[in-house]
Order: structure tokens, then sequence, then C-alpha cells
């Protein structure tokens, strides 16, 4: 290599020098390999790639035999090939990505890519030959959003599989693409997608911007990029929605959203993400509107359970029992009779062991998780009752707040309703009904001074907006939703034209 400056390497001239710089720089790794030879009988040349990052096949199909070619029909080569052997093989070999490398850092960047390399003696350049063919997962099904009614194909660790899932829906000239490289040592391929034509322009320049201001070693999944991105807001709400199905997606980039893909990992970044958007399902729009507004009206009722039942138990049975029915309250009386801990006390208690059973369900294999999960919760529920340390109502609560919790779409959100239940759990047990109103207070304005790229967290509810209540707690029939959300789209906001009923 030949040093230009300070912070850049280029090719040399003599091919061993190159060959030997490319194996001391990988630290003779044994999965380089390297193909020798001469071509036409007088150009030494060498063929680098990384064993299990290239597709054999293409190597041997489309580059070694017609190198091995050369040799066979010298005498019929065209002129060209003895003054400017890389520019000759550039446009005759059979493979669609080839062009010129110069320097070091964009060859150890293509060579770990999975393209091949082939370098001449005599020339300080080389080629890159796109033949990457690296083993990786297949299209499947989503796992942790599954599909009731809709596609079942999921994206998956490979960004180009995963942008080609986005364009086999969307065959739009104005659907666009922009590549970033992120990570001083992984280099990760990031991108973003988005409609042109109806994406605000502000927005793209955004995540342009934190993008682009990202610096960091590696970046291993998309929640690297998520925090890093995500508004600078102390909050435990989300404001960057994440899915893995490419559906999601896409209903996003037609509404003006940005997407951002990671390569290696199956989840897909939308941007902004409002409050609704956690509440809503791909599923609400392949069902009849009606059955879409039920469901709608569950999650969100199983929202309000989550984040208060405990809360209000608590507050109820320690300072307002006036409140309830004199039969339920001897009820209540009778089962606490025995329990020595107070109402919080014992709500903290079993909320945190169904967190610590839920967490051991994740985390077990599979094959015994789910009964672990079940058996564990039974098993300690029934003892703690009989045992006298946890009232039988209590129980009753926790379930099915644990229930509601699964209710709720997107996991992110539930995890954070669920931390902030815990706080007014606290409020609950010092004040009663009047700091579960004091947390909920200060939990709506919190809400409101919550900002994703730029649009208010809970638009269009607040700011209030009636033109874009279609979509939001209910769902109107397709025909009337003529036009798209207008918090983050300027651009087209005509949806579709109107449908004349004959």
């Amino acid at each position: 290599m030949q040093r230009v400056s300070d912070t850049e390497l280029f090719l040399d001239t003599d091919l061993d020098s190159n060959v030997t710089t490319v194996q001391q720089a990988l630290g003779g790794s044994p999965d380089l390999i390297v193909r020798e030879m001469v071509l036409a009988d007088r150009w030494r040349a060498a063929l680098l790639y990384m064993n299990g990052l290239t597709d054999l096949t293409m190597i041997q199909t489309f580059v070694l035999e017609s190198l091995t070619e050369l040799s066979r029909t010298k005498g019929e080569l065209d002129p060209s090939f003895w003054n400017a052997p890389l520019a000759y093989l550039k446009n005759t070999l059979s493979v669609g990505d080839i062009g010129y490398i110069e320097d070091e850092a964009a060859l150890f960047k293509q060579l770990l890519s999975g393209d091949a390399l082939l370098l001449i003696d005599g020339y300080a350049e080389g080629l890159r030959i796109g033949v990457s063919g690296y083993e990786d997962r297949g299209v499947g099904e989503p796992a942790s959003q599954p599909s009731i009614r809709g596609p079942m194909d999921a994206f998956t660790e490979s960004i180009q599989t995963n942008i080609s899932l986005i364009r086999r829906r969307v065959k739009d000239p104005q659907l666009w693409l922009e590549a970033f490289e992120i990570g001083e040592i992984t280099k990760t391929s990031v991108a973003i997608m988005y409609q042109k034509n109806i994406a605000s322009e502000r927005i793209v320049q955004e995540v342009r911007r934190r993008l682009n201001e990202i610096r960091i070693d590696g970046i291993l999944e998309s929640g690297y990029i998520e925090e890093f991105i995500q508004e600078k807001t102390i909050t435990p709400f989300p404001t960057v929605y994440n899915s893995e199905r490419p559906d999601s997606i896409v209903a996003g980039l037609l509404e003006g959203k940005v997407a951002i893909l990671i390569d290696g990992t199956p989840f897909v970044l939308l941007v902004p993400a409002l409050f609704i958007h956690f509440m809503q399902t791909p599923e609400d729009y392949y069902q009849r509107s009606d059955i879409s507004t039920l469901i709608r009206v569950i999650r969100y009722m199983s929202f309000l359970i989550v984040l208060l039942a405990p809360s209000l138990y608590i507050a109820i049975t320690t300072y307002h029992q006036e409140m309830l029915p004199t039969n339920l309250l001897l009820n209540l009386a009778a089962q606490r009779e025995g329990v020595p801990f107070p109402a919080f006390i014992e709500a903290l208690m079993m909320e945190i062991v169904y967190e610590i059973l839920r967490e051991a369900g994740i985390r077990m294999p599979r094959t015994v998780g789910q009964a672990v999960s079940i058996v564990g919760t039974l098993v300690i529920g029934q003892s703690a009752v009989e045992a006298g340390i946890i009232s039988a109502a209590m129980v009753i609560i926790v379930s099915i707040t644990a229930i509601s919790s699964y209710v709720i779409p997107a996991n992110a959100m539930s995890i954070s309703v669920r931390m902030i239940r815990f706080v007014l759990m606290g409020l609950a047990a010092s004040s009663g009904l009047f700091g579960i109103l004091i947390g909920v207070i200060l939990l709506v304005l919190h809400l409101n001074t919550i900002r994703s790229f730029g649009i208010p967290y809970l638009s269009p509810l607040a700011p209030f907006d009636p033109g874009d209540q279609k979509d939001t707690l209910f769902r109107i029939p397709w025909p009337s939703m003529r036009t798209r959300p207008g918090p983050y789209n300027h651009k087209n906001y005509v949806r579709q034209k109107p449908v004349k009923r004959k």
C-alpha cells in the first residue's frame, strides 16, 4: 500500500505487496481465499474473497471460468485487453455489480461485505466483483407480531431482503431509498425509505441529520439507532415505532412516514411515531370498520385497566371504603382479615412476582417456558392465598391487569404503562384517589410535552383536529378515509377520490 496522506492508503502497483498487506491486516485468517493466476499468459493476477461471505457458485461460473477462458482465446482477444486489462474485464465479466477500487478502506469494506477483489500486477487499482452470497434466514412468519388476517411474511436480518419486501408492495418510482454506513468498526448498512411525493421534506431532513450525527463503534440491532434518534425529552413512552411486518411499514410510508432499515435485524423503525400508532394494528384495516372500532375500544379500556386497576384497588380499600357496596366491603374485609401487609405492599409483591414470572417465561426454552409461567402463576397465587400472605381479591386484580397488558399491540407501549403503574400505586398508597388524580394529570401534561420528530405526541387528539378523528379512537369505513393524517403530511393530503355508488 502507498500512503498518500495521514488517513488514506492507496493500492501498490506490486501484486505481491497488495496481497501480503491484505493477509497481514486480517491476521492470516484462513477464511481469506487468495487464488493466484496468470491471465492470457501475460498478466499475473490474484482473486481475493472471504469464504462464507461470497457465493462460490457465482465465483466459479461467472468469474473463474471467464478468467480461465482468456488463456485459451488470447489470440482472439480485443487489442484493448493488452493495453487496459482492468477496463476490458470490467466490461466483459458476466456480473452485474462490478467497479473499480483504489484505496485500502474501500478494499476491506468490499472484501468483508462479500465481494471478490481482482488485483493485477503493475496496476495500483483493482476490480470489486459483487458476488456476495452469505447464508441468511429465509422469509418466515412474524414471531413477535403475529398476523390474524393479512400477509404472513416478516422481515429478515438481511437489509436487501427487507428492501425487496417493501418494494414488492410499492411499485412506485417515488419510493426513494437512501443508504448510510454507521459504526466505525461494524460499518453497518443503514437505509431510509420514504415516498418522495408524500413525506414531508422537513421530517426526511431531520432523519438524515440524526443518523449522520451518530458516532459509535458498532450497530448490532435497530435498538441502537432508536436510542440515538429518539427525542431528548426524558420519557418512558416510545417515540420511535418498530415492526417486523412489511405491511405495517408500507402503511406508514403511504401516510408520509420514514422507514429506517438496519442490516442484521428483522425490526424496521418508523418515524414519526405518535401515541395512537402504538394502539393500532394492521388488522384494523383488513377487517370491517365496526369490528375494528370495537377492538380498538377494548384496547383503550385495557390500557386504562393496566394503568389504574391496582392503584384504584389500593386507594379504595385503604382510604375510600365507603365507595364500596356493603356486601362487597364485608367480603373484602373477611379476605384481608389474616393478611399481615397493607394493600400497597400486597399489590407490590404480587406485581413484582408476576414480572419475574413473565421475564422467566421469555428467557426459558420455548418447550418449557410457557408451562413454567402458567404453573408458577397458579401455584404461587394459590399458595400465597392459602398461607394468608395475599388476599384472593388481589390475585384477581393482578391477573386482570396482567392479561390486559397483552392486549396492547406494541410491546414498547405495554412496558411503559407497566412502569408508570408502579408510580400510581405509590401515589394511591400515600394519598388515595387524590394521589391518583394528581398522577394522571401529571401524566397527561407530560404526554403533551413529548414530540416525535417535531410532531406532538398526542396528535390529533391534542391539539385536537376534527378532520383527523376518522382513524384514532374509531375507524370509519375505507371509502370515507379520503385524506391522509394531517400532523406530518402536507404534500399530498388526498389519499383517494370519492367513491360513486350506483
